[in-house]
């Protein structure tokens, strides 16, 4: 079933775990994810990303999006990822987006909070979730369109006055997690996240999950962290299981890689103690 973020973060939030929010770029990853939900009978965030505009247009992503939410047993709610052009954000809305993310970490705290404001105020007329950025989530990966090389971590204080400001839903926040694959060791600042937890009282998110290592995952899910964003994993898988079996026809290699992805979200989903 098609539904809003609001109530099911905050549920995940209140009893110490976390949503996976898989970033889908066709109908294959869709349709997998939304199975997997139906599956183990646990919430699911379905994400299209904006930089993923090259894959899809943002109708048809809802089209799809809706669709599978709609099939389903499940609660899943169809999200906008790192909406960075406010006419993006405001055609997800009226496609029938349940959430969208305005992404202003980039840019100077008073602009962040009047582009945050303005999405949360056109958002909530329509019953949609709001998810901002503060700090920011790097990249170890060049090419990768989502972010800056570098993180910032989220600092505590303009945190709290971006929140208080604009009335946002949840928070993106930024503790050492990076976007693509690690080329060393992921260091989580968990020191950090509880301090924003307390502060806050909002449902936080996690960007930049793959690859963060599972320990790390269940105690940001215990943490605050109500949604972590996953990506990277589920193409690599789906990548190698392609290369392992060698299916000697189009169909199979699409199957193939459905499969990868879908034991990637079953793993996850215990990892952030979401089902079991």
């Amino acid at each position: 079933m098609l539904v809003s973020t609001k109530d099911m973060l905050e549920k995940a939030h209140a009893e110490g775990y976390a949503i996976p929010s898989p970033d889908y770029v066709d109908s294959n990853s869709v349709r997998a994810f939304a199975q997997v939900a139906e599956e183990l009978h646990a919430p699911l965030i379905l994400s299209f990303a904006e930089v993923h505009l090259e894959q899809m247009s943002v109708e048809e992503a809802a089209l799809l999006g809706t669709y599978y939410a709609r099939a389903c047993d499940a609660p899943i709610a169809l999200h906008l990822d790192h909406g960075v052009h406010f006419n993006v954000i405001e055609e997800s809305i009226r496609q029938g987006f349940t959430s969208v993310m305005i992404d202003a970490s980039s840019e100077e705290l008073d602009e962040n909070i009047r582009r945050t404001k303005e999405v949360v105020e056109l958002a909530h007329a329509h019953g949609v979730t709001v998810e901002a950025e503060i700090g920011h989530v790097g990249t170890e990966e060049e090419g990768n369109p989502h972010a800056l090389s570098e993180s910032v971590y989220t600092e505590v204080a303009a945190a709290k006055a971006l929140v208080d400001a604009t009335g946002v839903d949840s928070l993106a926040v930024s503790i050492g997690t990076k976007h693509g694959s690690y080329k060393g060791e992921p260091h989580i600042n968990f020191e950090r996240l509880a301090v924003l937890n307390e502060a806050l009282g909002i449902p936080l998110v996690l960007h930049g999950g793959s690859g963060s290592g599972d320990e790390n995952l269940a105690r940001c899910a215990q943490g605050g962290v109500a949604k972590v964003n996953l990506y990277t994993d589920f193409i690599v898988a789906a990548r190698d299981a392609v290369y392992e079996q060698h299916p000697d026809n189009w169909v199979k290699l699409l199957n193939t890689g459905d499969a990868a992805m879908k034991d990637v979200l079953r793993h996850y989903y215990r990892v952030l103690r979401c089902a079991g």
